[in-house]
């Protein structure tokens, strides 16, 4: 029988790279599941122990070990020397694992996934040695894709580019769109512009400084408007002080420890949705928030314009440009009509493009290509 093992950083927690990897993780078990193929998944950062993990009707099993990497690394060699036919590493970060893996059984394929700016930059040795020696290696936009070829020195004939699918969950919830209520601190009887990400200070790229920053110019036409940031992290209190000294605490309400169901309630209630980042290596918070109709604001940077087409399904402004960025959520909060329709377009395109469905048809048939 053939084997495949996956190598995940973590799955349990929240975030976008654990959503991915829940993802790839459940379409591979299932593609395993209907062609006999044994399958083992560890992950490097979970707690210890073995864990059911579910993925709308899809399901698999994945061993824990708590941040030890030499507990993972000794795991991972000994599924080794049952000779598997595909490792996938869902991070560039265990492609050495998966090189190891390689060098001790010979005929062993193997697929290495990226999501962004983690490989922006040259990676050093033994990661970059590492990613370009797989067999394939995969990036959600055109930008990452890129950035393999020209940054890390891919190979053009091993990347793929497979675009991220909305969570089954979420596509479930959007059924109930027009019944879901805000979570309680949401503001009521005001224009919503929502923001979601992770505030922490390693990833104050996504621009929720610079949504703050251009509050007070939006205010000044339009006084009813009120900005949302659901996330939590270490650099909240930063902007938390931003807002007091820009004197819009007021207008300015941070929400964190949602349920997935609040945070649809979030999505549903809102006017517009802005992430004005410069770092998104593909950007799942705006298929979100297209996916229940509302006209988006982004940053024209990095994976952002391959979801969000200017001027169609919402606006693209420059990364740090407040001013910009005022103007852009001006214009959509006063043509209520014109951004409706951009809601529209962009709810038609998710739907169209980035189902959960069609992630799972593409991975499947890059599994294909890889494993027989």
């Amino acid at each position: 029988m053939s084997y495949i093992v996956g190598l995940l950083p973590d799955v349990l927690p929240p975030g976008g790279v654990q959503r991915v990897s829940r993802h790839v993780a459940a379409v591979t078990a299932k593609f395993a599941a209907d062609h006999n193929i044994a399958i083992r998944f560890l992950s490097m950062n979970d707690p210890h122990g073995l864990h059911t993990v579910r993925v709308g009707a899809l399901e698999f099993v994945v061993s824990g070990y708590a941040g030890s990497k030499a507990q993972f690394i000794v795991a991972a060699m000994r599924a080794a020397r049952r000779k598997p036919a595909l490792v996938i590493a869902l991070h560039p970060h265990l492609a050495p694992v998966a090189w190891a893996m390689k060098v001790r059984t010979r005929k062993l394929r193997s697929m290495v996934f990226t999501h962004g700016i983690e490989v922006w930059q040259p990676l050093a040795w033994p990661r970059g040695p590492a990613l370009r020696r797989a067999d394939i290696v995969v990036g959600p936009s055109t930008d990452t894709v890129q950035r393999l070829i020209s940054a890390q020195g891919v190979g053009e004939d091993k990347v793929q580019r497979l675009p991220w699918g909305l969570d089954p969950e979420f596509a479930a919830r959007l059924a109930a769109r027009d019944r879901l209520l805000p979570p309680p601190g949401f503001p009521q009887g005001k224009r919503i512009i929502l923001s979601v990400g992770r505030w922490d200070t390693a990833e104050q790229y996504k621009g929720a400084d610079t949504l703050i920053m251009a509050l007070p110019q939006v205010l000044k036409a339009m006084p009813d408007v009120s900005l949302v940031l659901v996330g939590d992290g270490n650099d909240r209190p930063r902007l938390e002080q931003l807002a007091r000294d820009r004197g819009i605490v007021e207008r300015t309400q941070f929400l964190h420890g949602l349920t997935a169901e609040q945070l649809s309630g979030c999505y549903a209630n809102c006017d517009a949705f802005a992430l004005p980042s410069r770092g998104e290596g593909f950007g799942l918070v705006f298929l979100e928030a297209m996916a229940h109709s509302k006209p988006v604001v982004g940053g024209a940077h990095a994976g952002i314009p391959d979801i969000v087409e200017d001027g169609v399904t919402g606006l693209l402004v420059p990364y740090g440009d407040a001013g910009r960025l005022g103007q852009a959520l001006e214009s959509l909060l006063s043509h209520a009509d014109e951004a409706r329709q951009m809601g529209e377009r962009g709810r038609e395109r998710v739907l169209r493009e980035f189902s959960f469905e069609r992630f799972q048809s593409t991975l499947e048939e890059l599994l294909r290509d890889v494993s027989f």
